[in-house]
């Protein structure tokens, strides 16, 4: 019975299709037309996670590979509930630009920028009980963003139906609930679309249980398919690039350089930092991300920062440049550009970028000032911290009880004193500092006090 009541819903489905195709010539059909008998050769990638760097990544690697293999068609198995929009656009202009046609199998779920993804795609197939649509733009929350994020949104999603035949109004009202189409949907909602109401849309060409189901419905009758296979090397990098991760890489970095410039010597903390800048760099060099003038604007702020600790007193103008350098470093290292050329990147994306590191500043310098006073104010880590003290009344002391015995003495300045240098005592040369202006060389001194190791004189 079931099996019967399947078929019967794929043979009014692919009437649909057949009627959806009618109205709109795409570039699927071109390609089955003008090779007859060919076995055709498709390229299968997965999207089943939040859109992110590392999907743009997955994409890119998979136009590569499909190019390499004169692939025919690329088949998308989607399965997601969205993720960043900047991420999404990328992939969104990538399947458009390329040459090869795109096929979009959603496998339950193409919410907000899947939703995106799947409408620039060519052809668009469904499993039963999926959903496309509700492209509304949330914050990390879940509220919505602001209305200059809602109307980029909504411009991309027209402009992609338009581009795709699809209707724009309907593509815009699954970001804009205050559009109304009559007997589609009510002012106030965000359209989200099962897969017979996508069929009956325009938005979905069929509905299919698996993508072998899908490509026939294409009417891709002799083929081979060739999924992608990430290795152990893409799923580390995709780890790495993840939003999520870089946060953590930079917090480690920033956290890592707070801690050191708080102790002295070269340490523990400086070695989780470099570990986390080279973590944080390398996959975004080796992936044409970041480039060599934002690892040297990094490397360079490092420097200042500790030129203004360790060389100049306080923290002024070189200080801040080189923080200011750090932040540019990390921030723009996020940033796919062009050498110096950012034209095509959003504003909102490079704000996002400067966002993320100036937030992990905080919170790094935050938790590191948390953790050094914890460490250093329990006894439950007394190997880290030394906490026996030798008290002066049972003998300890840092001075020599001798040298004590020269106050009230005389002597000669052996080396002139500015304030400090050498004197001579019963034939004896010690250190020692003028209390008040310079002594010239030659001149007669007195010992005055002995304190923190030190003897001060005063020219008789």
């Amino acid at each position: 019975m079931r099996l019967i009541k399947f078929l019967f819903v794929s043979v009014v489905m692919l009437a649909i299709t057949f009627s959806v195709e009618g109205d709109r010539e795409d570039r699927v059909s071109e390609v089955i037309k003008a090779n007859p008998g060919k076995e055709f050769l498709v390229y299968k990638f997965p999207i089943r996670e939040q859109i992110a760097p590392p999907v743009v990544r997955m994409t890119e690697k998979a136009l590569e590979e499909a190019d390499s293999l004169n692939a025919d068609f690329i088949l998308i198995h989607m399965n997601t509930y969205g993720g960043m929009v900047e991420s999404a656009d990328s992939i969104r202009t990538k399947v458009m630009q390329s040459p090869i046609p795109f096929i979009v199998f959603i496998d339950n779920n193409a919410a907000s920028a899947g939703a995106l993804i799947s409408i620039a795609a060519d052809r668009i197939y469904m499993r039963p009980g999926g959903n496309i649509g509700a492209a509304t733009v949330v914050d990390q929350t879940g509220e919505e963003a602001p209305d200059k994020f809602q109307s980029y949104m909504r411009s991309t999603m027209r402009s992609t139906a338009e581009a795709t035949g699809r209707d724009p109004q309907i593509a815009q009202a699954m970001v804009d609930p205050s559009i109304e189409i009559e007997g589609v949907i009510e002012e106030g909602k965000v359209l989200t679309f099962t897969s017979f109401e996508a069929i009956e849309w325009g938005f979905c060409e069929g509905v299919a249980e698996s993508s072998e189901q899908v490509l026939e419905l294409a009417g891709i009758e002799n083929y081979r398919i060739v999924e992608q296979r990430l290795t152990f090397t893409d799923r580390f990098i995709n780890f790495l690039i993840s939003p999520i991760i870089s946060g953590i890489l930079i917090m480690l970095i920033l956290g890592g350089l707070y801690f050191e410039l708080q102790t002295p010597g070269i340490g523990f903390p400086l070695l989780i930092a470099i570990i986390a800048a080279v973590l944080y760099f390398a996959p975004l060099y080796t992936e044409g991300i970041a480039a060599n003038w934002e690892i040297a604007l990094f490397i360079v702020g490092v420097i200042l920062i500790g030129v203004e600790i360790f060389a100049i007193p306080g923290f002024g103008f070189t200080g801040i440049l080189g923080l200011l350098m750090v932040i540019s470093g990390l921030a723009f290292a996020m940033i796919e550009s062009n050498g110096f050329d950012f034209t095509g990147v959003s504003l909102s994306e490079m704000l996002k970028a400067f966002l993320i590191v100036i937030i992990a500043l905080f919170l790094s310098i935050t938790f590191s000032f948390y953790l050094s006073k914890k460490l250093f104010s329990t006894s439950r880590f007394g190997e880290l911290a030394l906490d026996t003290v030798q008290e002066t009344a049972l003998g300890y002391s840092s001075t020599n009880p001798a040298m004590a015995e020269l106050v009230g003495k005389t002597g000669v300045a052996k080396t002139m004193l500015r304030p400090s240098g050498k004197i001579e005592v019963d034939d004896d040369v010690f250190d020692a500092t003028a209390l008040t202006g310079f002594i010239e060389k030659g001149e007669e001194v007195k010992i005055v006090k002995y304190e923190t190791s030190q003897v001060f004189v005063v020219k008789v």
